[in-house]
């Protein structure tokens, strides 16, 4: 089989050109790259207690980071969105007059909604709507049309609004309402249904809360003394507009959406930060700056630099002195003195010569002489 196997190779690749040059570095190219993940893998992860760990953490920030999402979703929806209806019931009084015994006033009702607090959301247009229960009594089919109107007061019992709206039953003829009644009297009789209506009466179409004059309480009257009604409720109801209205028609298209793009942000901030604070060579190379700026800023290194300066100054001054002296005195001043000049003021500038450096620019002075 081994013998097989050599045969195909040497038929395959006689020269051994493909093993040499692509087979061997390839496998070659293998081996390190394993050898080089298993030992990083080794020296990252020694133990089976450090992978653990490791994981733990992953998951720990991926669980934080998806709470944090959805914290400031449902954050967010709670400030920006309002309460969708508030109901309350309205309980009509009225004046009896004792001959006809029939209401001798209009029937009307004060609505307390709230005890000087803001109810309703500033910025938001609500409707108000008076919902009443009629009876498909004779006495109401003949009533016709009738007048509802609403007050609206703050905590002052200023008036914030004031409007009237027209209302009348359903009309339905004897035939309609003759089938119906068949077709529903067993509903009837086992109590399951009523006959009556409900008509709904928009008083306010967008109603607007001020902050500082917040609605309080509502006064409801119904201008007709031959209604008659089963209940009267209040109903104020927010009338959403942009986003509010997708995030109450759509609230899960609206979630998904505005949770995703907080775990987008969130996500590049954390690996932004990670990458940022993962390398601290620039916070150690920024410590040492920091380190000389406040050594060079100290009062004994400041008052030495400057007296250095002041040294260095005097040398110049007291070296121009001495060339211009020797070049008045001595007009044949060799090579050799200016070297020497040069010497002085080294070492007055506080860097002097060594005695070895001194012997061999007087050796080179003496070679010098004797060769002229």
């Amino acid at each position: 089989m081994n013998f097989l196997l050599r045969f195909v190779v040497f038929c395959l690749d006689p020269l051994g050109l493909g093993r040499r040059f692509l087979i061997r570095p390839a496998l070659n190219l293998g081996w390190n790259v394993y050898d080089r993940v298993r030992s990083k893998a080794d020296e990252k992860v020694g133990t089976v207690r450090e992978l653990v760990l490791r994981m733990g953490l992953i998951a720990f920030a991926v669980v934080l980071i998806i709470w944090l999402a959805v914290f400031m979703y449902a954050a967010f929806y709670y400030v920006y969105m309002p309460a969708i209806s508030h109901t309350r019931p309205v309980h009509m009084q009225f004046k009896t007059c004792l001959e006809t015994s029939t209401p001798c006033t209009f029937p009307h009702a004060h609505v307390s909604l709230t005890k000087k607090q803001q109810l309703l959301m500033v910025g938001q247009a609500y409707k108000v709507i008076v919902n009443i229960d009629m009876p498909e009594s004779p006495q109401n089919l003949e009533l016709g049309m009738f007048m509802v109107c609403a007050e609206m007061r703050d905590y002052d019992s200023m008036l914030r609004g004031h409007s009237c709206r027209s209302a009348m039953m359903r009309y339905r003829s004897p035939l309609i309402r003759m089938i119906s009644t068949w077709a529903l009297s067993p509903l009837y009789v086992l109590g399951w249904k009523e006959e009556f209506q409900q008509v709904p009466v928009e008083i306010f179409s967008r109603y607007l809360e001020e902050r500082q004059h917040p609605i309080t309480d509502v006064y409801v009257e119904i201008q007709s003394q031959k209604i008659q009604f089963y209940t009267v409720t209040l109903h104020i109801v927010a009338d959403f507009t942009g986003l509010r209205y997708i995030m109450f028609n759509w609230p899960v298209l609206s979630a998904i959406v505005a949770i995703s793009t907080n775990l987008f942000f969130i996500l590049v901030i954390f690996l932004l930060s990670w990458y940022h604070w993962s390398d601290a060579s620039w916070l150690h190379s920024l410590q040492i700056k920091y380190a000389r700026l406040t050594k060079s800023l100290e009062p004994g290194v400041v008052l030495s630099k400057a007296s250095s300066l002041r040294d260095d100054d005097d040398d110049l001054v007291a070296y121009s002195d001495k060339s211009g002296i020797a070049d008045v005195g001595s007009d044949t001043l060799s090579d050799a003195d200016s070297d020497e000049l040069v010497l002085v003021k080294k070492s007055s500038s506080g860097k002097p010569d060594s005695q070895d450096a001194l012997h061999k620019r007087h050796s080179k002075k003496t070679t010098t002489t004797t060769d002229h």
